[in-house]
């Protein structure tokens, strides 16, 4: 493997390490901070089955690093807390003292929603795929939400002198609530199975099997479909079971879509992360995701200004990570370095 530059500058000074860490796949990279839009490069892709500790990760992509960088920012799949993450669905942890011990002297951990937040200042129209009406504007309140190995959820909600502040939150973990018999239906199976049923339960790779699955139980079918990547393959092929499951997987997440931006109050959009929808951009289109997200009797004039659009920018969360390494650096939002002639 070639090895890593990080001086992009001249002295390496402006630039910072950025992670990714999701439930299944560990991606580092470096971003030159010097101008007012992030610049991300060697970028590397890891399993995070293949390591023991999430601080091993980092170690392996710093041996090929020809200069370390002096800022590290990582967006963690799981909460927070003290400088400390536990991956949701993972058996790992990782502090910011480790990250200092990894030689970083400015080092902060957030979460992976939070960078993605973040990072829908810095998007634009070609990183994005609007389904449904309506214009974002990035100076009210945006709230970001998404399936992929679990289901994130985050908001930037902005205060009255025009500053921003991401919300950390665990939007996932809250209950499933169904919008008609079949999913009430859905819900009693996935009950039966583990009590208490979250949204992740349905709306992540793992939920979108389980929803599968309950379909079929509700209508008396087997099939020989094992995951959600064969659902995914065979829904995008029209294979009508298959369709059917991933049809009603999207119309949830419209519902969730607009739970959150009546919560939020997201009149400035409401962005879709996370590994599933951009894969199923066809389906997620012609689906009821709009007519669910808008369905919200009193409130459906409200929602139908507001904009809906997937993050199709593989590297969003770098990008929010990229703007959080600003702020260690003491840099207001979108400011470059000072330059010293």
């Amino acid at each position: 493997m070639p090895a890593i530059q990080t001086a992009f500058d001249g002295t390496g000074t402006n630039v910072a390490l950025v992670g990714d860490f999701g439930g299944t796949h560990v991606r580092l990279a470096l971003a030159d901070l010097s101008g007012n839009i992030p610049v991300i490069a060697h970028v590397r892709h890891y399993l995070s089955k293949d390591f023991s500790r999430a601080a091993d990760t980092i170690a392996a992509y710093l041996k090929d690093a020809t200069d370390k960088p002096l800022v590290a920012v990582i967006a963690a799949a799981g909460p927070v807390n003290s400088g400390v993450v536990r991956f949701t669905n993972l058996g790992w942890s990782l502090s910011e003292q480790e990250l200092s011990e990894l030689g970083f002297p400015a080092a902060r951990i957030i979460n992976d929603f939070v960078a993605a937040a973040i990072a829908t200042q810095l998007l634009e129209e070609a990183d994005v795929h609007q389904i449904g009406p309506g214009m974002a504007d990035k100076h009210r309140n945006i709230a970001v939400l998404g399936p992929g190995t679990g289901f994130g959820a985050s908001a930037l909600v902005f205060e009255d002198n025009g500053h921003a502040v991401a919300i950390a939150a665990e939007g996932g973990h809250a209950s499933l609530a169904p919008d008609d018999d079949v999913e009430i239906e859905v819900l009693r199976f996935l009950m039966r199975r583990h009590g208490h049923v979250s949204i992740e339960r349905v709306l992540s790779g793992p939920g979108l099997f389980s929803l599968h699955e309950a379909l079929n139980a509700l209508e008396g079918v087997k099939d020989e479909i094992r995951d959600a990547e064969g659902i995914t393959h065979d829904a995008l092929a029209g294979e009508r079971h298959a369709l059917r499951t991933l049809e009603r997987f999207c119309a949830m997440l419209g519902g969730v879509a607009g739970n959150l931006a009546l919560t939020y109050g997201a009149q400035g959009g409401v962005y879709i992360a996370g590994g599933i929808a951009p894969d199923v951009l066809p389906v997620l289109d012609r689906s009821d995701f709009r007519r669910r997200f808008e369905s919200k009797g009193r409130f459906a004039d409200y929602l139908r200004t507001i904009t809906t659009r997937v993050i199709i920018r593989a590297d969003a969360a770098f990008l929010g990570a990229a703007q959080a390494a600003r702020t260690l650096q003491g840099r207001p939002f979108g400011q470059p370095p000072t330059s010293h002639s």
